[in-house]
């Protein structure tokens, strides 16, 4: 069986490659690092919305896409 690989694919917090089964399904597979520390400490992760620098120019659309999100804090007994 011979299948398409795409070439590694940098995708900022990963690297991924793609390639189709012979069914048709895509599937990815992707590298842990850098993760997603590569541009936020891990103190403040996910208090801010960070998107590879490819998707900058579509900030506001992805913005306006996002749900916002309210975490609610148990308390401790």
């Amino acid at each position: 069986m011979h299948l398409n690989i795409t070439p590694v694919l940098d995708r900022t917090y990963f690297h991924s490659i793609y390639f189709r089964e012979p069914g048709g399904v895509l599937f990815e597979i992707a590298t842990d690092p850098p993760g997603f520390t590569f541009d936020e400490p891990l103190e403040s992760l996910g208090e801010s919305l960070k998107i590879p620098p490819w998707l900058e120019s579509r900030r506001l659309v992805i913005e306006n896409l996002v749900p916002p999100i309210t975490l609610h804090h148990q308390k401790e007994s």
